[in-house]
């Protein structure tokens, strides 16, 4: 019978899938649920070694003898220390080492509790790979714990080979032995570099011809990469493929662009219908929370994440395998190797998305947005600020040519405008800019670069007083004092500030000022100063034409 303790099972049965199976085995008693589990499995070949620092040693030894990974598992406190020259060799000489450590739980270190001493990252520089586990109590804790010991395992032979340290945090009571077998898991794999000698490759092939609910999701990407019209006719039509306006010209063919809206608008049966068996995905981060949360509650078989650096990113909960290599040649890669026939997967996502029509709205923050993007010159360039402006820009169709720009790569509100102040000075295109006011003012002095202003740059603030998007959050109550800090109510204007820097100050404040402001301001021919246009709103108006609009898409649906 195995520990009951989760961690130590989900820890106990990934060694096992990634083949680590030689492990040396010190004495202790916050470590013995792992050492109990480890030896009771007959899957294991076990050695006993009382002194940590020769224990080391003699893990590396295992792991010379034949190049895979061997484990080393010690108790907490100093006895974890003893192993660092082993670590430091292992570093140097390259040996795939797994250290195992028992830990006390987080909350007894300093407290002068026994063997308790800080664990996480001990061996600094020296681990390519040092990861605490959780103690898992949902399942999103397994799902971490998971993903933990499947990073740390692909550690020991990424670019390399090398140690990595596992510390495993034990609450008491320790010894409860009461699980029969261990538990399936989810097992990650990397693939560096593919061709068409690798078995693994024809392995890959084998089962993405085996799913015929396929998908592609593309994330930020700030590129355009045109396909040999070959590839276009060869994987377009076998795929679902969804990106976002930030993915940019990435994709092959047309790809459907207003998903988030189709998700919000569908019943359980329909995501049933329309969730993909395999999933691929290529490019940085994705927008939508609806595409995320649809994707986690209704999980693909299998996930491919396909990236130059190899990382693992599993922001699903679903991923299986890790891709090392440009996804732009992994794709043209597999086109002439899918089965001819088309599945209805990809004309079920484009026959729903079709039914989906651009927002009807009145004259609010989202029908600004809207307006700005019909009336887009090609080509030029548009940056979107976080918060409402990049959300409310995906549910229109952009204009083709127009290069997107947003700081995702962390999210935040501050430095939209000096991004797109930095870049539109070295563009030749005119740059429209799309931003709230909380952005605007948070990163106002962006205006203040002199002559790295250029004519070329178009501001769009919408000025709705306040953070408009937080009155869209499902169950957040900002009635009595709250609201004003939630949303950061204000009544400023950027009129002097625009003026004082030399811009072209535009104002509306209803649909036939906006639309007559929009001539000028979205006019393709140059002009001699740069122009901001603030679109004044009613941020509770804005919310619920919002909510409004959503609402409508589900009645239609249904």
């Amino acid at each position: 019978m195995y520990s009951n303790k989760q961690n130590i099972l989900e820890l106990v049965a990934l060694l096992r899938e990634h083949g680590v199976t030689k492990v040396v085995l010190c004495p202790g008693s916050r470590n013995a649920p792992i050492v109990h589990t480890l030896s009771t499995c007959p899957d294991f070949t076990c050695y006993s070694v009382t002194d940590e620092r020769g224990a080391g040693y003699f893990a590396i030894g295992l792991a010379l003898n034949g190049g895979a990974p061997a484990a080393v598992c010690c108790t907490s406190g100093t006895a974890l220390l003893n192993l660092h020259p082993a670590v430091a060799e292992a570093f140097y000489q390259q040996v795939p080492l797994v250290v195992i450590s028992a830990d006390r739980p987080a909350a007894w270190i300093g407290q002068m509790d026994g063997q308790t001493l800080p664990q996480p990252g001990v061996f600094g520089t020296l681990s390519r790979k040092s990861v605490t586990l959780p103690e898992i109590h949902s399942d999103e804790d397994r799902w971490y714990c998971n993903r933990l010991i499947n990073e740390a395992l692909l550690a020991t032979h990424h670019h390399g080979k090398g140690p990595v340290h596992i510390n495993v945090p034990l609450s008491e009571p320790l010894f409860e032995f009461t699980v029969a077998e261990l538990p399936k898991v989810r097992v990650i794999t990397r693939y560096q570099g593919l061709n068409v000698y690798d078995r693994a490759y024809d392995d890959l092939i084998l089962l993405l011809n085996h799913f015929r609910k396929r998908m592609v999701v593309v994330g930020q990407m700030n590129l355009i990469y045109l396909f040999e019209k070959r590839y276009v006719k060869q994987l377009h039509k076998h795929f679902a493929w969804l990106t976002e306006h930030i993915g940019n010209q990435t994709v092959p063919g047309i790809p459907l662009k207003n998903f988030d809206a189709t998700i919000n608008a569908m019943s359980e049966a329909q995501a049933e219908d329309m969730t993909p068996d395999l999933l691929i995905t290529y490019g940085g981060h994705i927008v939508s929370k609806r595409l995320k949360k649809f994707l986690r509650a209704h999980r693909p078989k299998e996930h491919w994440h396909v990236s130059a650096d190899g990382e693992v990113v599993d922001l699903f909960g679903s991923l299986t395998t890790v891709i090392e290599m440009d996804p732009f040649e992994f794709l043209e890669k597999i086109a002439g190797l899918i089965d001819s026939e088309t599945p209805d997967f990809p004309r079920m996502w484009e026959n729903y998305c079709k039914e989906i029509p651009e927002p009807n709205i009145a004259y609010s923050e989202m029908s600004a947005v809207g307006a700005l993007i019909k009336a887009l010159p090609n080509p030029c360039a548009l940056h979107l600020a976080n918060s409402s402006a990049v959300r409310y820009a995906q549910l229109y169709t952009l204009p083709p040519n127009v290069e997107v720009c947003c700081n995702r790569g962390t999210s935040g509100i501050e430095g939209s405008l000096s991004t797109a102040v930095g870049y539109a000075s070295v563009s030749d295109k005119l740059n429209f800019v799309a931003i709230g006011d909380l952005s605007f003012f948070y990163d106002m002095n962006a205006l203040w670069m002199g002559n790295n202003i250029r004519p070329n740059l178009r501001i769009m603030m919408l000025n709705n007083g306040g953070g408009e998007i937080f009155h869209t959050l499902p169950d957040l109550d900002m009635s009595g004092t709250s609201h004003k800090f939630i949303t950061a109510v204000h009544k400023t204007s950027a009129r002097g500030w625009a003026e004082e820097r030399g811009f072209v100050y535009l104002r509306a404040e209803n649909e036939e000022e906006l639309a007559e402001a929009m001539t000028s301001f979205a006019r393709p021919e140059a002009q001699e100063r740069p122009l901001l246009l603030e679109v004044v709103t009613n941020k509770n108006k804005d919310a619920r034409i919002l909510k409004e609009y959503y609402y409508q898409l589900r009645q239609q649906q249904s």
